[in-house]
């Protein structure tokens, strides 16, 4: 799930801008109270890229590690949640990187597909049989596009927020998006026909 506070104007973006101001002129508890806001967050998309709780809990230090460091980077004009995001993004896909990681995530929420399935009587049994194929088909995508894939159909990021998060372009996070889906559809209908046929994907 994204994280409470994602319009510039709320009260948690303003609450962050208060402790990133105080974090700022020395309060060292302002730093643990964002760490505690966001922790949660940080380790769930972690985890959804390495698909491993203590790597993911590694990645977070990291990535709050790498906050301290820069935050006098952050530019307030800015969603905070999207700078945390970018840094957790790029941690996670250097850490992968580092110990020749390639774990993807299972594309459940995959549109079209997704909607098929919860709509089947056997809604389980089809489900559990398309992760399947869907775990040995994500190993095809690349880091970008299955970053882009995770943030926005996964983490339900708007593709501005995803873009920035991302630090590109709208139109490449959609041509991302766009290849990720497409090469995943192609590999289904090669590795499960039957599948994509029960359950009307065209």
């Amino acid at each position: 799930m994204r994280p409470s506070g994602t319009n510039l104007e709320t009260d948690d973006e303003l609450v962050i801008k208060r402790l990133i101001k105080e974090f700022k002129g020395g309060n060292k508890q302002a730093f643990s109270e964002i760490v505690r806001r966001y922790r949660n967050q940080v380790v769930s998309l972690a985890y959804k890229m390495t698909k491993d709780y203590d790597e993911a809990a590694d990645i977070a230090q990291n990535v709050f590690m790498k906050m301290a460091r820069n935050i006098w980077r952050y530019d307030e004009k800015k969603k905070f949640y999207t700078w945390l995001y970018r840094i957790t993004v790029n941690a996670a896909i250097d850490h992968m990187r580092k110990h020749n990681r390639h774990r993807h995530e299972p594309l459940e929420n995959f549109p079209d597909i997704r909607d098929k399935i919860r709509s089947s009587p056997d809604f389980s049994f089809h489900r559990r049989e398309l992760q399947g194929h869907i775990h040995r088909a994500a190993e095809t995508l690349n880091d970008k596009q299955r970053s882009a894939f995770l943030l926005r159909d996964v983490e339900g990021c708007k593709v501005d927020d995803v873009a920035n998060i991302l630090n590109m372009p709208e139109a490449t996070v959609r041509w991302y998006l766009h290849r990720a889906r497409a090469r995943i559809r192609k590999e289904l209908t090669r590795r499960c026909p039957h599948l994509l046929f029960l359950l009307g994907v065209r």
